[in-house]
């Protein structure tokens, strides 16, 4: 399968029109519903194993953000054989009361995975966490970036924003 075929796939599976409301608060008419394409175990698994190129050589711990990135970050962990941590949108009140579960982070390089990124926030907000609690965080990889603002955000947070596939490719592989 090519770039272009995984990108035609993920658009036949994920794309939707409509009105919608992003995380950022952002209103758009087109939205990428990737639990329609982290739900298809073979095309996971195929988005996964062509991340793998993209995960920096220096990564000790891929770290999925809640809830989206779980499955790509299980799913690439496999690919890698990197351990992962599964982090949360805040440290829960109950057990281990921790943020990041699984893999240790602390006095590791750590390597943010993402599902789908549009500003950016929800990684500038993952990483000051992660970074608070000894994570050594620099680097981020989505599946799909919006292309509207998230790299350019990330960037001015000291973090380089990676992607498999962009808005644009998913819109040109659907166009042929």
């Amino acid at each position: 399968m090519t770039h272009s075929d995984l990108a035609a796939r993920i658009h036949a599976a994920a794309h939707l029109t409509g009105t919608f409301t992003l995380r950022s608060g952002r209103s758009a008419s087109e939205y990428f519903d990737k639990y329609r394409f982290e739900a298809d175990p073979v095309l996971l698994d195929e988005v996964a194993a062509r991340m793998v190129p993209l995960v920096p050589s220096d990564t000790e711990v891929l770290a999925g953000l809640e809830m989206g990135g779980i499955p790509v970050v299980t799913a690439l962990g496999r690919h890698t054989g990197l351990p992962c941590a599964f982090v949360r949108k805040t440290a829960k009140a109950y057990g281990t009361r921790r943020l990041a579960e699984g893999a240790e982070i602390a006095g590791r390089r750590v390597l943010i995975i993402e599902d789908v990124v549009t500003s950016g926030g929800q990684i500038v907000l993952s990483a000051e966490e992660l970074r608070t609690l000894g994570a050594d965080v620099h680097e981020a990889l989505c599946v799909i970036d919006r292309e509207q603002g998230g790299g350019e955000a990330l960037a001015a947070q000291g973090i380089q924003l990676s992607s498999l596939l962009t808005a644009d490719d998913l819109r040109s592989a659907a166009a042929r």
